[in-house]
């Protein structure tokens, strides 16, 4: 029995900080989130992940791949105050903030992406570190699927 539980304990802690590896929509979805409040794109860039979410033509590049980092994202919900959306952006020593809608869009696409929701004093939380997102824009205008991965770290 001692062993079971030893195990259980180490699969846990190991599954915690094990890195997630997404594809699909979800990881689209994250990239082009995450990347619109990234210092580190040039607005020419991030105008282009925003059209790639709407399935647009790119108008400034011909991107081989967009990568989107970013050293952590944490977003948090009211669960007694229901309007209480915000998430925090980390990029290096750069904070980003996103309140009510545009943070709900975000605290709702960590859980599309299967972040596990964490919880205290009256808050829902979903959060993730070391996020670093691959997005093909030629891959995905073949529109097989391929084309947006991104890995993260759950948890802070």
């Amino acid at each position: 029995m001692k062993r079971v539980i030893l195990a259980t304990t180490i699969f846990l802690a190991c599954h915690h900080t094990a890195l997630a590896d997404i594809a699909g929509h979800a990881a689209l979805a994250l990239g082009v989130i995450v990347g619109d409040d990234s210092p580190n794109l040039s607005r020419a860039t991030r105008f282009d992940l925003a059209l790639l979410l709407d399935d647009k033509p790119l108008l400034y590049g011909k991107h081989t791949v967009i990568i989107v980092k970013a050293d952590s994202v944490v977003c948090q919900a009211g669960d007694v105050d229901l309007a209480a959306y915000s998430c925090t952006l980390t990029f290096g020593t750069v904070h980003r903030t996103r309140i009510g809608r545009r943070a709900n869009e975000l605290f709702a696409t960590l859980i599309e992406a299967g972040v596990p929701s964490d919880g205290a004093a009256g808050h829902i939380f979903e959060s993730i570190t070391k996020l670093d997102c691959k997005l093909d824009p030629k891959a995905l205008a073949n529109k097989d699927g391929s084309g947006a991965n991104c890995t993260f770290q759950p948890g802070p």
